[in-house]
């Protein structure tokens, strides 16, 4: 069976003396294991297609379980991150965050917005036109919102209140509290934030894709959201990275 679809390479491994094996994000398929014969070779015509991060088309055969690659068309190598040792990481960061949650939180829905994520998210970090670690919180937070781990940030859990002079954010529920309605439980889960990092985390979990980089904040706002987004990640993840250890080392 012949099959065709969109995706970007977000993992690969060697396989034989000039074969490989690509994890790549489909917007049809979510990720699939692709075997490409020859592919570890510099004069192979997929060799571009298939390299780490790049946009392509893809076309390949499914016999059994197992995908193989019949032909590719390069749409975006994303080449200019291999330059930087900090956006590589950070990159590399989001393939492995994909690969783990996208295959723990499988579902039957289109992919193509998580895709969508991914290319913008890497078409900013690439043109260095976005705060790095602002990069990193959109893409986090936005794709655990995506599969499903989205936080009510709509008003305080209790009496529904938008706003309040001082806001309690639940890392481990995903909830909010006004000062009124917080029984002051559970505190070591639960974060004061301010009206405009409520803002900027609703801007990142509900926007439209249009929209969703269009946002500016303050280093220390950055740096509120980006400890937030940090930690929210990690606490339904429940896992830490490699990759995330070694970009915040370099950082």
């Amino acid at each position: 069976m012949l099959l065709t679809t969109m995706g970007v390479v977000i993992g690969e491994r060697v396989y034989g003396e000039n074969d490989k094996f690509v994890d790549i994000f489909t917007k049809d398929y979510g990720i699939i294991e692709v075997t490409v014969k020859g592919g570890r070779k510099l004069n192979s015509k997929n060799y571009a297609a298939t390299s780490l991060f790049s946009y392509s088309k893809f076309c390949v055969r499914k016999r059994g379980e197992r995908y193989y690659l019949n032909s590719s068309e390069i749409e975006n190598t994303f080449y200019n991150l291999r330059l930087d040792i900090k956006k590589l990481a950070l990159a590399s960061y989001f393939a492995e965050l994909l690969k783990y949650t996208v295959l723990s939180y499988d579902s039957d829905e289109s992919y193509e917005f998580i895709l969508k994520l991914l290319l913008n998210t890497l078409y900013y970090l690439e043109k260095g036109s976005h705060n790095i670690m602002l990069l990193k919180s959109i893409f986090e937070f936005r794709l655990l919102s995506e599969i499903g781990l989205i936080p009510n940030l709509i008003g305080c859990s209790v009496c529904n209140a938008y706003s309040h002079s001082k806001m309690h954010f639940n890392i481990q529920d995903g909830k909010l509290y006004c000062d009124n309605c917080f029984s002051g439980n559970d505190g070591y889960n639960t974060i004061i934030i301010n009206e405009s990092t409520l803002s900027a985390l609703r801007h990142i979990s509900l926007s439209d894709m249009n929209v969703l980089f269009n946002i500016k904040v303050s280093d220390k706002l950055l740096d509120e959201l980006n400890k937030i987004t940090d930690r929210y990640t990690y606490a339904h993840i429940n896992r830490s990275f490699k990759t995330l250890e070694y970009f915040k080392n370099i950082s």
